[in-house]
């Protein structure tokens, strides 16, 4: 009958994991994906995951028009690059940093406001047998405001 008594003891372990990975990036983005926006305007969110090589995590945005802003995507150093791309409401591309040498961030201004998507990416690199790498991604958000 010891198999209760372990059931809870795992969940609060997982649970406790879950939120000190969750720490870890946030203060991962605060730390170094912050810097990333320079001039601009931090909007106040944080988001930030653990993605493992290949995989993948999506993102959506409002954006308004005439305003001026900066996406900026980092990766801890032991996973390998990070790609995102942006996309409009009809599927375009309107941005892919692997066009650009995985550069971590973009900046723009829209004609319309609209909510866009952001794709990240963390790329594969390893041969089969391998244990992929795992590690945090951020995605900040910053905006110019106008004087």
């Amino acid at each position: 009958m010891r198999i209760p008594r372990i059931i809870p003891i795992l969940t609060l372990l997982l649970i406790s994991v879950s939120f000190n990975a969750n720490g870890q990036c946030k203060a991962f983005a605060k730390k170094i994906c912050i810097p990333e926006l320079g001039v601009y305007t931090h909007d106040g969110n944080y988001h930030a995951a653990i993605l493992v090589e290949g995989e993948e995590a999506e993102l959506y945005k409002t954006f308004y028009s005439d305003m001026e802003y900066r996406v900026a995507v980092t990766g801890e150093d032991k996973i390998p690059e990070v790609e995102f791309k942006v996309l409009d409401a009809n599927k375009n591309v309107l941005y892919s940093n692997k066009d650009a040498n995985y550069a971590k961030t973009w900046d723009f201004k829209l004609q319309s406001s609209q909510q866009l998507k952001l794709v990240v990416k963390v790329s594969s690199f390893n041969k089969p047998g391998d244990t992929p790498a795992s590690g945090c991604v951020a995605i900040m958000f910053g905006f110019k405001i106008k004087k």
